[in-house]
């Protein structure tokens, strides 16, 4: 049984293949109408990098590129993807691949919560490798760094962390000589995925109001549960999903347990190599 996967902000975007945009005009045009700006020119053009470093064009830019790629990918294999999960970001792929959601509502969606979450000032995010995500909470804890999370528990042995950018820096020196193989800080802008960011979590619950949530073609897995994500619940979920921890774990072993096999990710192997990574 196959899985499709959709990555995260984490990511960044890939060489963007210039036949993509083309290849779909209409959804294209409709991007376009959807954020107020061109976003061929934001993903293909020179200028577009420096605004990509910034969540409120990150997040529209990967989100869209990524679910134009999936119907590609669905198209060239129609009845291969049995179940579709999503890191972060990546879960509206994943809702838009199995039909719950249309790709205008959640392009637009998206966009709001890429501008919500850019608001949320200061911090950071860094990937901590070799040290289980229970050894880096319980050294986080006995360092006292109250402003520090687990925002992403990615694998067995990696582990993302965030939060205020001056405790972030006195973390990763915790981490390292408690046994940390490596922490890398990561091209973010805020402690995405921890109670700092509840009152973008708050807000962007207002957002969420009145959409519809189709129950889908195919069953997705939530990064907040790591279960079976419920279309009757969605606006919790989605809302939560900004202030909780990824539980990539934990929906890795749901989906092997419903039976699948074999994981094919869109743009990259961020996720598949995480995968590796998870008894």
């Amino acid at each position: 049984m196959y899985c499709l996967l959709f990555p995260g902000q984490g990511t960044h975007l890939r060489d963007v293949d210039p036949n993509l945009f083309a290849e779909f005009p209409d959804q294209v045009a409709e991007a376009d109408t959807i954020l107020g700006y061109s976003i061929t020119e934001l993903c293909l053009d020179g200028d577009g990098a420096r605004r990509l470093r910034d969540t409120r064009f990150a997040q529209p830019a990967i989100f869209f590129v990524n679910a134009l790629l999936a119907v590609r990918a669905m198209t060239r294999h129609p009845d291969r993807y049995r179940y579709f999960a999503g890191h972060s970001l990546g879960e509206y792929n994943a809702l838009v691949a199995a039909g719950c959601l249309d790709l205008r509502t959640a392009l637009a969606l998206v966009r709001d919560r890429a501008d919500l979450m850019a608001r949320v000032p200061g911090g950071g995010m860094a990937a901590v490798a070799g040290l289980a995500a229970v050894q880096v909470e319980r050294t986080l804890m006995a360092a006292g760094l109250p402003q520090v999370y687990v925002a992403n528990r990615n694998s067995d042995r990696q582990t993302v962390i965030a939060g205020e950018r001056s405790q972030l820096g006195m973390a990763s020196s915790v981490l390292k000589r408690s046994g940390a193989r490596q922490v890398s800080m990561l091209n973010v802008s805020g402690p995405f995925h921890t109670p700092l960011m509840a009152a973008a979590g708050r807000a962007f619950s207002q957002a969420l109001r009145g959409v519809h949530f189709d129950a889908g073609h195919a069953p997705v897995v939530s990064s907040v549960t790591g279960q079976r994500f419920e279309p009757t619940q969605a606006a919790d979920l989605l809302s939560r999903q900004i202030a909780s921890p990824v539980e990539w774990v934990r929906a890795v072993l749901t989906l092997r347990a419903a039976g699948v096999q074999t994981f094919d990710e869109v743009n990259g192997t961020t996720l598949t190599s995480l995968i590796k990574g998870i008894g």
